[in-house]
């Protein structure tokens, strides 16, 4: 394989079963100077499986900006670079995103060969609705961000996508409940690994399961979207609560002229304008 100086390749490993890599990667991963992984521990057994003989860095959460410069300035000098993450593919959900955001900036050729991603391969397994998704990753942590991105969910209409830690799960299954309120999801747990599974259920029926059962192992939660015709209804609902005057204002916010406005309070109303008008006297 003839490589291009100064290249970093970002390479998807398996996220459970070791047989889940393709012949290219196996090839780059070989022929790189330097492979930069996540956890070097955990991924020599991979690199032992397949006979890799390359040298390994550790580029990690707690490394990322530090290491990324000296990985760059060792591209800048021709050396090809591969990444890994601990499973799947580099840059989603860790420091990956980091490096190829600086590698960018720095002007270093950056090529992505693909692979296992265990948010594509629960959507698979879901049986949720795979037209339209988005993929939050892991919650916040912090408190104030976290009650906020799950308020943001909870009006998305498209298929949720999140990890979640084993110790975390049914702190995080209680919040969602209290934010989405009783929504259909499949809960896909250690993928492509031995003790694989996946189920349908909601949030009431994860909840209840795993209080009787003990969490083991990593989490992918892919939860049913807000039906649009559900959402339509409570927005309707929150205008009839919501008093005219504020109603107008909200969208005199958006720099409407007045009778514009009007116009708009009236459909969200299902009232004419005339009875806006009149109520605004």
């Amino acid at each position: 394989m003839d490589f291009e100086e100064g290249t970093l390749y970002l390479c998807a490993t398996p996220i459970g079963n070791l047989s889940d890599i393709s012949m290219r990667v196996i090839d780059t991963l070989k022929e790189a100077d330097l492979i930069a992984a996540e956890d070097t521990r955990n991924s020599i057994k991979l690199l032992n499986r397949y006979e890799i003989k390359t040298p390994m860095t550790s580029y990690h959460e707690h490394n990322k900006y530090d290491k990324a410069q000296e990985l760059i300035r060792q591209m800048k000098e021709g050396k090809n670079i591969a990444l890994i993450t601990d499973a799947g593919t580099p840059a989603i959900s860790d420091p990956g995103e980091v490096l190829v955001r600086m590698c960018h900036e720095a002007g270093i050729r950056i090529t992505s060969l693909p692979g296992p991603c265990a948010l594509i391969t629960a959507l698979t397994l879901s049986g949720m609705s795979a037209r339209r998704f988005c993929f939050e990753g892991f919650l916040p942590a912090e408190k104030k961000e976290r009650r906020e991105v799950l308020k943001m969910l909870a009006t998305e209409t498209r298929t949720v996508i999140l990890y979640e830690a084993p110790h975390h799960l049914k702190e995080t299954l209680a919040q969602l409940f209290d934010a989405m309120g009783d929504r259909q999801l499949t809960i896909c747990r250690e993928l492509t690994k031995t003790h694989e599974s996946s189920f349908l259920t909601t949030l009431s029926g994860a909840i209840a399961y795993y209080g009787e059962n003990e969490p083991r192992g990593e989490y992918v939660l892919v939860i049913k979207g807000l039906d649009p015709e559900v959402q339509k209804k409570e927005e309707q609902e929150a205008w009839k609560e919501m008093p005219l005057e504020k109603h107008m204002a909200m969208y005199e916010e958006q720099g409407l002229d007045r009778k514009e406005c009007m116009k708009r309070v009236a459909m969200d109303r299902g009232i004419s304008k005339r009875e806006v008008y009149q109520q605004l006297l």
